[in-house]
């Protein structure tokens, strides 16, 4: 059914098609048309129309927003207004039990806004999060504000989606069906490691009898017998609580994940083969794709990762760190980033000895060879290091939005080099890896600073910035009682009970 309806959607053309861009998505979650026919095929085939000019590009995408937007709208006021009578009536005792609705409800309240942003992503909940928000009366403007920023980046991908991949939309919808389901495994996966991080964070009596029946092992008692210091020193490399324990050794597995991934890449290239076989393709795709507005957007992207603009933008910011925060340390690890990365690219760029796309193809200027991309390498710096500089001090909220955005322009910056063909795919994707390196040195590098001890608390104080966050209190709980020494048979005491010493 699904293939008649796609099929009939791309025969229409001009009002007609940016009607049905615009119906879907708004009844998916209004009127649950979303278990039946996912609304973004809907939208994905709107793009495939404006590739093929029986629509206008902003034009689809102008419908596909409002039907999204308007749509969970709807089912926000229908859940407001009707949810609790649907539920109390005989469909909703069988189907949902009333603590789980609750519980639900209590979530949204108060931490609706992520729930809203991410559920537009996939089907399932996208159907579901409108009328359970409204259920649980979560502020309006709340809703509005995950619903807007989640149906634009949703609709806007989706339409750009389609009308990338034209002819070969099928796959990818398939495509997007699947990261929508890999989002859900990811967002279920979360919900499940917060209620076990709770679990463990009440310190119950049976998440120290697991530690202790770890602990309690031969080969734990054989090993901590043979090897102390060994077992000690991974111990200390293991431990959550600290910044030089279980923080410095993932640092420092991901640095050598990154590495290994950069040399993958230059074998890649120096021998034709692996990711290497796929420039051509990509390149070939990028060029058939190229549009006049997409040209201008990306052709002015391009310089937020080009040291013309990079360079003002740091010294600014080691004024104001200078000036402002009298921060001297953090104005010499801005530099010692940005300047880190560019020293590093262009070493390696006379070792690949790469040269460019074809000049023919070649959208702008530029000049040298290709392999690593200068510009994703120290665009990752700079806007890394900025996020850092301008989340410091301020909310978690605060951070992760300031991370989000330097992400973004650093992608936005890899994918304008291919579409103007200054580099190729593995260029870009060698100039993440080589900064990502570079990245988790220092990170690892401030990390083997000795940790400040940790100043007295008075009772009652709730000061967080020397409280250890839920995660890392369970976490040190768990590996602190699974570790530490005990002398694990029973001994009787003159009393005559028996137990471990101090029972």
């Amino acid at each position: 059914m699904i293939d008649a309806v796609a099929r009939h959607i791309l025969g229409l053309h001009g009002v007609a098609a940016l009607a049905i861009v615009f119906v879907v998505p708004l009844l998916e979650s209004s009127a649950f048309v979303g278990f039946v026919f996912p609304g973004e095929i809907a939208v994905i085939l709107g793009g495939v129309l404006a590739f093929e000019h029986r629509v206008t590009l902003p034009a689809v995408l102008a419908a596909a927003i409002l039907g999204a937007v308007i749509g969970d709208t709807t089912g926000y006021w229908f859940g407001r207004r009707y949810g609790r009578r649907v539920l109390s009536g005989r469909l909703g005792r069988l189907v949902i039990r009333r603590e789980h609705v609750e519980r639900a409800e209590r979530y949204l309240s108060h931490r609706g806004g992520w729930a809203v942003f991410l559920g537009r992503f996939t089907a399932a909940l996208r159907v579901m999060i409108p009328g359970l928000a409204g259920m649980a009366r979560m502020r309006y403007r709340t809703f509005v504000v995950a619903n807007v920023a989640g149906g634009a980046l949703w609709a806007t991908g989706m339409v750009l989606l389609g009308y990338l991949a034209g002819a070969s939309w099928q796959r990818a919808e398939r495509w997007a069906s699947r990261i929508g389901l890999a989002l859900l495994a990811v967002i279920v996966l979360g919900f499940l490691t917060r209620l076990a991080v709770r679990a463990v964070g009440r310190g119950t009596d049976r998440v120290h009898q697991v530690g202790d029946r770890l602990a309690a092992t031969r080969p734990a008692r054989w090993l901590r017998r043979r090897y102390p210091a060994q077992v000690a020193w991974l111990r200390r490399r293991l431990d959550p609580g600290t910044r030089t324990g279980l923080a410095l050794t993932a640092t420092v597995l991901l640095a050598g994940l990154l590495a290994w991934t950069f040399g993958g890449l230059v074998q890649d290239v120096t021998a034709g083969e692996g990711l290497a076989r796929l420039d051509p393709r990509v390149h070939a795709f990028a060029l058939a794709h190229r549009t006049g507005w997409l040209t201008t957007t990306l052709a002015n992207a391009t310089w937020l990762g080009s040291n013309w603009l990079l360079v003002p933008i740091l010294l600014a910011a080691t004024g104001y760190l200078l000036l402002r925060r009298g921060d001297r340390r953090t104005a010499v690890a801005v530099w010692v980033t940005y300047l880190g990365a560019v020293a590093l690219y262009a070493l390696a760029k006379p070792l690949v000895d790469r040269p460019r796309p074809p000049a023919a193809d070649l959208i702008g200027r530029a000049t040298g060879l290709s392999f690593p991309s200068g510009h994703a390498a120290q665009a990752l710096a700079a806007w890394s290091i900025l996020a850092v500089v301008a989340g410091a001090g301020r909310s978690r909220r605060t951070r992760i939005a300031a991370l989000a955005v330097a992400a973004f322009v650093v992608l936005v910056v890899g994918v304008s080099r291919v579409y103007l063909g200054a580099h190729w795919l593995t260029d870009v994707l060698a100039g993440y890896a080589l900064t990502g390196t570079w990245l988790a040195i220092l990170t690892a590098l401030s990390l083997r600073r000795a940790q400040p001890p940790a100043e007295p608390q008075p009772v009652g104080s709730t000061a967080g910035s020397t409280r250890p966050s839920a995660l890392r209190r369970a976490a040190t709980r768990v590996w602190s009682t699974a570790t530490r020494r005990r002398p694990w048979r029973t001994v009787r005491h003159r009393t005559g009970t028996t137990g471990p010493p101090g029972c």
